[in-house]
């Protein structure tokens, strides 16, 4: 079916990215396999954007992880919606406070599109089901759903993907947005299907489908015996059978994608966190409104201590570092669920990089991750350069400072800072590991980790405008980086 006529579109679409608008727009249900980099998110807005004016849907409820559902409404819809369609939006938040709760009342009484944006996790509990429940009751048959990363429900045994999928049965419309469906298998695809319907891949059994796709071995642990899969078949069959109901393209295919894409990953801190955080801001504060002579070195001491806090550690005066409950690390995962292909991790402490490797090893295998950093010999170095550019190391963690110069790890287009350094020569150095001769891929995606409304904002912004943060820790700009 043609797009609409009356479509007009904000941001102009790359060829790429109109065939799939193209191609899906209509359906009922479909899969956007494009990799991290390759635009999904605005084909996804671009289609409920469509099927608003083809008078299909009213509402739009999006699915995403912590550290995505709320950039879709403070980032992807103002920078890709139609400026010709009223559109109202919001995020879901609990306990949700007044203000929100007073915008989401003016859904009901609106002219035009109503969007919301959920975090995957708040399927897990009562206060989240019950609210996406009342939306999708109230849209149901004008409602497109879509979840982005949906790798995040590809556990069929796990209760959130189950309440997703029974939520989703109710809407007109279904899109599931991912750049490696299958990050450990074939199996990751039954459950995100199954979304979409359960009918699409001719099994409403996940046994059936197991049995299908995958080689199953008796084996037995203790006084129990269990199957367990050792390998893959007919995966070809599989792959037609996806085709119809699905779009794939990687930044290679893409000729038309910017060299460098740039991303920021929201990491909500735990309340240890924010109570250390606060008190230390608080300090910083009280010393700069005090009237002593505050001299650089003491400032960055307490952004030091802060953007630690935000890193899931601290260290105090005496050299101990203590411990955090760091989400940070369950963010990157995340992240990395969704690329493909090798990817490299820069941190900015000893402390997070060797948590970063033991998250890796216990997920991916100790084979597949390498180190770059101040503990790392020469020989160590030389190997883990070789064995990521040659090899099939897929993961290579580093330290910035210790990897800026004299490395190429072309064979990587997708970069994950788990954290910045405050220097900028860091930064820029350690983008350049990637985006130099050799890079044969189209483009070069950085993912940035990042903790709403603290320091890592204010190094952030910096590092993008190209200011030496040292430049800037002076006069009235120094207690911005404390607001």
């Amino acid at each position: 079916m043609s797009l609409p006529e009356n479509l007009t579109f904000k941001t102009t679409p790359f060829a790429h990215q109109l065939d799939c608008l193209e191609k899906s727009w209509s359906m009922k249900n479909y899969a956007l396999f494009l990799e991290m980099g390759c635009g999904k998110s605005k084909v996804l807005i671009d289609t409920a954007a469509a099927l608003y004016h083809a008078g299909k849907i009213d509402a739009v409820l999006l699915i995403a992880p912590k550290g995505v559902y709320m950039n879709w409404v403070d980032k992807e819809l103002p920078t890709h919606w139609p400026d010709d369609i009223p559109i109202i939006s919001s995020y879901w938040q609990s306990p949700a406070k007044p203000e929100l709760q007073d915008e989401w009342r003016k859904f009901k009484t609106f002219k035009g599109l109503r969007w919301m944006s959920m975090n995957v996790e708040a399927f897990s509990y009562e206060s989240g089901l019950k609210f996406a429940s009342s939306f999708i009751n109230a849209y149901g048959e004008r409602l497109l759903i879509g979840i982005d990363e949906s790798t995040t429900i590809k556990n069929i045994s796990a209760q959130r993907t189950k309440n997703i999928i029974a939520l989703g049965k109710k809407a007109a419309y279904r899109r599931i947005m991912t750049g490696d469906p299958v990050p450990k298998g074939p199996i990751d695809m039954y459950s995100q299907c199954c979304f979409l319907s359960p009918h699409l891949l001719g099994y409403t059994s996940f046994y059936a489908f197991r049995a299908r796709y995958c080689i199953m071995v008796e084996r037995t642990g203790g006084n129990r015996s269990f199957k367990m899969i050792t390998g893959y078949q007919r995966l070809d069959e599989l792959k037609e059978s996806i085709k119809p109901f699905s779009y794939r393209v990687t930044k290679d295919e893409c000729l038309d994608l910017p060299p460098k894409v740039y991303q920021t990953w929201d990491v909500e801190l735990s309340k240890e966190q924010l109570k250390l955080y606060k008190q230390m801001k608080d300090e910083a504060v009280a010393l700069l409104r005090s009237g002593e002579v505050v001299t650089a070195p003491m400032v960055i001491t307490q952004l030091l201590r802060l953007h630690q806090i935000t890193c899931g550690f601290l260290k105090t005066d005496d050299g101990t570092e203590i411990d955090l409950p760091n989400p940070r690390i369950d963010a990157l995962m995340d992240v990395l669920a969704g690329i493909g292909g090798k990817v490299i991790i820069w941190a900015t402490y000893r402390n997070n990089i060797k948590k970063i490797l033991k998250a890796l090893e216990d997920e991916y295998g100790k084979e597949s991750v390498v180190s770059y950093y101040g503990d790392t010999d020469s020989e160590e170095r030389r190997a883990a350069v070789q064995g990521f550019q040659n090899g099939a190391v897929r993961f290579f963690v580093g330290n910035p400072a210790t990897g800026r110069f004299g490395l190429t790890l072309t064979a990587s287009a997708s970069v994950v800072y788990f954290s910045n350094s405050y220097d900028l020569e860091h930064r820029t150095q350690s983008e350049d590991r990637v985006h130099r001769i050799g890079q044969t891929a189209s483009s070069v995606n950085y993912v940035d980790l990042v903790c709403r409304n603290t320091v890592d904002e204010r190094i952030i912004k910096a590092l993008r405008s190209k200011r030496k943060i040292s430049a800037i820790i002076n006069g009235d700009e120094l207690r911005e980086w404390f607001s």
